[in-house]
């Protein structure tokens, strides 16, 4: 299967949290996931099953959100880089905040690596400074209204 295929069906399926029990279908046994963030690149090693889990932490902090990919470009013949936007409902505990019920929307993006059909690296940036002020705004919000 071509990497944009590939990369697509893994958002589709895995990414969005429709059909996590595929996820060994679009991941490699062992998976390089390359944090980019200016204050503390991190590297870390993902199995299907773990990467799984993270989607279900995400969809357990923000209930079934809806993901758009808002760009998708093969950049070399096994690279794919996607940016997308995700949006949900703050319904559970996200990094000592309290569920609000308030919308929360992520903007990120990577570049995933593709080998033999499956993903084997990714580098990711997320707006983790924009998800925390919208996390401060909403506490403040539900403050103010109770």
């Amino acid at each position: 299967m071509m990497p944009e295929i590939v990369v697509r069906r893994f958002f589709e399926e895995i990414r969005s949290g429709r059909n996590l029990h595929l996820v060994t279908e679009f991941m490699a046994e062992k998976v390089l996931a390359h944090q980019v963030q200016a204050e503390d690149e991190v590297t870390v090693e993902r199995s299907p099953m773990d990467y799984a889990d993270h989607v279900q932490e995400m969809l357990n902090a923000y209930g079934t959100f809806t993901l758009e990919i808002q760009e998708l470009l093969v950049s070399q013949q096994d690279r794919v880089y996607v940016r997308w936007k995700q949006i949900g409902t703050h319904i559970g505990e996200v990094d000592g905040f309290q569920p609000t019920g308030l919308p929360i929307i992520e903007l990120a993006s990577a570049v995933y690596r593709v080998e033999d059909g499956k993903i084997v690296e990714y580098w990711i940036q997320i707006d983790r400074t924009g998800i925390t002020a919208q996390l401060e705004r909403n506490k403040k919000k539900k403050i103010e209204n109770s």
